[in-house]
């Protein structure tokens, strides 16, 4: 039965994941060192170093919508190879940055080159995945992006402490121009075919697609969870005394990530959506309440896992939902109101986690988090879960 099989690892499959990697690991490469040159060698205030984080991400939120029009219209390879392009570009102009304002100009540039590439990315292997293999497929793919989010930070900071602000840099740039070359690598003949002469539309399909919205706000609801964890956990293992396994604590979440995956999107192309997305609730609220009581590295960790576990497949099952809730030829715009709409609740989580951490412990808050992940099942179930379980019904009846 698995050769009759459509094949999932072509050249354009790998070549996406393999660009999309590299965009993200320059990405997490720069978030984490860029408030250190803002500090540090540009002698910036603080607010000044978060406010380089808050401009790339406006940016790359504001950009997305025309992306995924200009996908529709142009193609997602033409689209991809501009922002790549655009992207790498932006990188070479961190070093002639030598103040805040040019630095501010230079985040709102690469921010726009990154919404763009990651709107492209995420079209184009929707586009290559094979439909009976969409879970599957999707899982990979975004399977990249956590591997960068565990690479890079830590590339980045070594970097950085032991070589240099231009060493630094150099990788950054080397990092985006791989990304660069991998998507050379990408051929979409068939695109060419798909596209034509676009109707006119109204104002709101041209910005976003109405259809992703229900789960790009779900997945914006537990972004604010999720926010918590990148932004303070490695503050929270130092209150703990666990500095010294911070950086593991990713590590153990792509691992379990990389372990689970091949099963996780076998059963959401057999199951359907809601066989997997309850029990992964579930599991990251189990990880937030560990994580919120952990006392020893081995809890810590074990937080990680359970992290990895639950919001890990949450986040490319949310995404998946949200191409196959729209029909093929808005898939592009399916992709950039998720990924906007999620960055917006990335955003919001950081500024009202910050404010909650100010008030109570990172321990009670984690702890307090377990409650609203929750909750989020009853969002799911009325937002996406209901209308996909009818859907799932209809499927075995017509069988």
């Amino acid at each position: 039965m698995n050769e009759t099989r459509p094949p999932l690892w072509t050249r354009n499959f790998i070549g996406i994941s393999i660009s999309n990697f590299f965009l993200f690991m320059t990405f997490y490469f720069l978030l984490v060192t860029v408030p250190i040159f803002v500090v540090d060698h540009l002698g910036g205030e603080k607010s000044q170093a978060g406010l380089m984080i808050t401009v790339f991400l406006i940016s790359a939120i504001i950009i997305r919508p025309f992306s995924g029009r200009w996908i529709e219209r142009f193609g997602s390879r033409v689209i991809l190879l501009c922002s790549l392009l655009l992207f790498f570009g932006a990188t070479l102009l961190y070093f002639l940055a030598d103040s805040v304002g040019i630095l501010l100009v230079v985040r709102f540039l690469h921010g726009i080159g990154f919404g763009m590439a990651t709107t492209a990315a995420g079209s184009i292997a929707a586009m290559t995945v094979p439909h009976s293999r969409r879970g599957e497929g999707m899982g990979y793919f975004i399977l990249s992006t956590n591997f960068a989010m565990v690479i890079g930070p830590f590339l980045g900071l070594t970097a950085l402490q032991n070589w240099g602000v231009n060493a630094m840099l150099q990788i950054a740039a080397g990092s985006a121009f791989i990304g660069l070359l991998s998507g050379l690598l990408i051929s979409l003949k068939e695109e060419k075919k798909m596209r034509g002469n676009l109707p006119p539309m109204k104002l709101k399909d041209a910005i976003f697609e109405v259809k992703a919205i229900p789960i790009a706000l779900t997945g914006a609801f537990f972004a604010i969870v999720y926010s918590s964890i990148l932004s303070f956990v490695s503050v929270y293992a130092g209150e703990l005394g666990l500095s010294h396994v911070a950086s593991y604590f990713f590590i153990v979440y792509a691992v379990v990530l990389l372990l689970s995956r091949p099963t996780t999107g076998k059963w959401y192309d057999l199951h359907g959506p809601n066989f997997i997305v309850y029990p992964a609730i579930i599991l990251f609220a189990a990880g937030m309440v560990i994580l919120g009581t952990a006392d020893s590295a081995v809890m810590f960790l074990t937080a990680a896992a359970f992290a990895g576990l639950g919001w890990g497949t949450l986040f490319p099952t949310f995404q998946t939902i949200a191409i196959q809730a729209s029909p093929p030829k808005r898939a592009a715009m399916a992709t950039a109101t998720f990924l906007s709409v999620f960055d917006i609740g990335i955003g919001l989580g950081s500024f009202l986690v910050g404010l909650a951490a100010a008030k109570v412990s990172l321990g009670d808050l984690y702890t307090y988090s377990t409650g609203y992940v929750l909750a989020g099942i009853l969002l799911y179930y009325f937002l996406q879960g209901r209308k996909l379980r009818k859907e799932k019904r209809k499927e075995i009846n017509a069988a």
